[in-house]
């Protein structure tokens, strides 16, 4: 991902995690993830996404209590991207999943801005 690259459109999400919790203890952080995924495709499918990359902050907040526990939703920040993908030829557009800033974190970065 380059840094000047910049989104193309930006959704906000709340994607709700509850059939998660009707399978089997040992897969559910996994088919979190996936549905996830799913989601984001099932959403901006006419946007003609091909490929949607998750963000590691949200892997983590998935796997955060273990693989048995992932939380009941999740509010992303989706962003769609254009960008040259290895596998195809010519520009694509791509959609990253990332988790929304928070006040305080909005906050504290202003605060080091102000300082620094």
């Amino acid at each position: 991902m380059s840094e000047e690259s910049t989104a193309l459109r930006t959704a906000s999400l709340v994607i709700p995690l509850k059939k998660v919790y009707y399978g089997r203890r040992r897969i559910r952080a996994k088919r979190a993830i996936r549905i996830i995924r799913e989601t984001v495709m099932r959403h901006f499918r006419k946007e003609g996404i091909k490929l949607v990359k998750i963000s590691n902050e949200v892997n983590e907040y998935i796997w955060s209590r273990g693989i048995e526990k992932p939380p009941r939703k999740i509010k992303v920040v989706v962003e769609i991207r254009e960008e040259e993908v290895e596998e195809e030829e010519g520009k694509q557009k791509v959609a990253y999943v990332l988790l929304p800033k928070s006040k305080k974190a909005k906050k504290v970065e202003e605060h080091q801005e102000a300082q620094g």
